[in-house]
């Protein structure tokens, strides 16, 4: 299935303002808001994190099933995709990042 039709099986972010990733040791390494162009990896990421518990290595290669066309273009370009790089690390490397929901203002 194409990334446009993952999304739509998706839960909705409309709630969430961003999600913080964060290392084992504590450190926030990146912070994906909702906003155009991060909707969609706001999406991926947080339903991985609902799912798993956080983005694991399982959680990560389910990821990269679900950017679907996306995974391959990162792949080829790396730096293009940041969201999906940070993915084929942990799938190479291994790993976990705990996921820190911000919630959208009057939620």
């Amino acid at each position: 299935m194409a990334f446009a039709d993952n999304l739509k099986q998706l839960p909705k972010v409309s709630h969430l303002a961003a999600l913080q990733l964060i290392d084992s040791q504590g450190a926030v390494i990146a912070t994906i808001e909702n906003k155009p162009g991060q909707t969609g990896s706001l999406a991926v990421y947080n339903h991985l994190a609902q799912i798993y518990g956080a983005i694991t290595v399982e959680a990560a290669k389910k990821g990269l099933e679900l950017y679907a066309e996306h995974a391959a273009d990162a792949q080829a370009n790396p730096g293009k995709h940041p969201n999906i790089d940070r993915l084929v690390t942990l799938v190479t490397e291994g790993g976990q990042l705990r996921v820190k929901q911000q919630f959208a203002a009057g939620e």
